[in-house]
């Protein structure tokens, strides 16, 4: 395979150099300050525009990208009313250094600057809001899910200039509603569509690695469907000695309509409508990564120990087989309940038969499956029928459909490998992510031309939205640097 790998366009170990000296000097100092500012997205700040924290990490972005005067780069924040601000910025196509034609489609680079919210669990001597720098690792909410997009994109651009390397014309956009599902998004698309241009390459910087030794390229996304199902009984809380039995509980009936939608015992979803059938390419792309990665597909996680008679037990993954581990986290769909009301806590539950429970649904799609008509199939399967006549409701159902990567092209795979084996020594890998990133099938859908290089830092332990979040910077300067080298073939293709 490397034989046929075209040359590389760029002096690699200059490039690496020189992306690492700035991921050294003023990247990791650019993203610490970022990390310390809780610029929560609009779902978990819906008080943003007063708090003024994603206007803060908007503008100390914008001065930083003027002060790296990019020549030919122009850059603006743009507003629509009512909605989030994104950062927009174009670089005119250049020959470099030679009079080769280039090629007349654009570069897309996107990232995103609001964050999750804090969650718990944190490492006594971290937090979400207070960074910390520890062997090439810098942890805190944000950094790599994806404050450092923006930073990384203009520093490979930097690296492109400095040897004069012909590109074609780069846009960036720069959103801060994503982590809400991106609804302000598609507005901004529309807005600016004309000034995005003929998008022949998407590069998103929001996604995850299979592991810190390769590149990696995500094929696949899941889609999500969610929203918060509440049963309800009572019209207020009253002794359980003299209601159970007779009161049938809320959990009880919660339990029971979830039985409707999953299989308890498995964790299969029932309704045949939420599956599909993992495509050949998709397969057989799954079958080499999980060749690559083993049993370090379900050992990086943080998974609980127990104490049985003496003896420490391990808790067990859903399967040990590499590819089924693969598959069940992109291609399977799975529910999670990912919070709960109606619970007083334990040190506050007395011996009351509750007037309601709630849980918040999170369910995770195969990335061919329509969103919306999970969501509403969700609804009705949930709500019709209800045991007992309870108030049973399934509200602020929401979704994004998944994703699904198109065909690569030759040139592109030539790109990427030769990237891959320039910055890492190692051919890139494919792999599934079972998150999603709405934007992709937006795009996706805008541009169904375009090739898209889906990529980022998420590795194993990395752990985005969970506690001790962390940035692999020498994976991120790598990773910068190989960005570089994929929008120099671009000016060829």
């Amino acid at each position: 395979m490397n034989a046929r790998i075209a040359p590389s366009l760029l002096n690699t170990a200059q490039a690496l150099t020189q992306v690492s000296q700035a991921w050294d000097t003023d990247l990791v100092k650019q993203l610490t300050n970022y990390i310390a500012i809780p610029a929560k997205s609009p779902m978990f700040d819906a008080d943003w525009a007063q708090h003024g924290l994603i206007d803060t990490v908007v503008q100390n972005a914008f001065e930083w990208v003027q002060a790296q005067k990019v020549a030919g780069l122009t850059l603006e924040i743009v507003r629509l009313p009512g909605r989030t601000p994104v950062l927009f910025f174009e670089v005119a196509a250049s020959t470099g250094n030679t009079n080769q034609v280039v090629s007349d489609q654009t570069v897309l680079m996107y990232g995103h600057l609001d964050k999750q919210p804090e969650f718990t669990g944190w490492r006594s001597d971290l937090g979400p809001w207070s960074p910390k720098y520890e062997d090439g690792k810098l942890y805190g909410r944000g950094g790599a899910d994806d404050g450092y997009a923006i930073y990384a994109a203009i520093t490979a651009i930097q690296a492109l200039k400095t040897q004069q390397i012909a590109h074609p014309r780069i846009v960036g956009l720069v959103e801060t509603c994503e982590e809400s599902g991106s609804y302000d998004l598609l507005p901004y698309i529309d807005t600016l569509r004309k000034r995005l241009g003929d998008v022949g390459l998407v590069i998103c910087l929001d996604s995850g690695a299979g592991n810190y030794d390769q590149l990696w390229m995500t094929n696949s996304l899941r889609g999500m469907a969610s929203g918060t199902l509440k049963v309800e009984v009572l019209t207020e809380g009253v002794h359980s000695g003299d209601a159970s039995g007779l009161v049938p509980s809320s959990f009880r009936i919660l339990r029971h309509l979830l039985d409707r939608l999953e299989d308890s015992g498995s964790g299969r979803l029932l309704p045949a409508s939420f599956h599909c059938e993992v495509p050949a390419d998709r397969l057989n792309q799954a079958k080499a990564t999980a060749a690559i990665l083993g049993e370090a597909l379900y050992k990086r996680f943080p998974w609980a120990h127990a104490d049985c008679g003496g003896s420490s037990q391990t808790m067990l993954p859903t399967t040990s087989d590499p590819l089924q581990a693969l598959l069940a986290r992109t291609w399977t769909p799975t529910l999670s309940v990912t919070g709960a009301d109606g619970l007083p806590e334990l040190k506050n539950a007395g011996n009351v038969l509750r007037p309601y429970t709630a849980f918040k649904l999170s369910l995770r799609l195969p990335p061919l499956i329509d969103a919306a008509s999970a969501v509403a199939e969700l609804k009705t399967l949930l709500e019709d029928n209800a045991p007992y006549q309870a108030k049973v409701t399934f509200e602020g159902g929401a979704g994004a459909t998944g994703w699904n990567a198109p065909s690569t092209a030759p040139w592109f795979e030539q790109a990427l490998q030769r990237a891959s084996q320039d910055y890492f020594g190692a051919p890139c890998g494919y792999i599934g992510q079972g998150g999603t990133i709405p934007l992709m099938n937006m795009l996706s859908t805008g541009f169904p031309k375009a090739q898209m290089m889906v990529c980022g830092v998420l590795g194993p332990k990395s752990n985005a939205h969970g506690p001790n979040e962390f940035l692999h910077v020498p994976y991120a300067k790598k990773l910068t640097a190989a960005v570089a080298q994929v929008i120099a073939a671009a000016a060829l293709a």
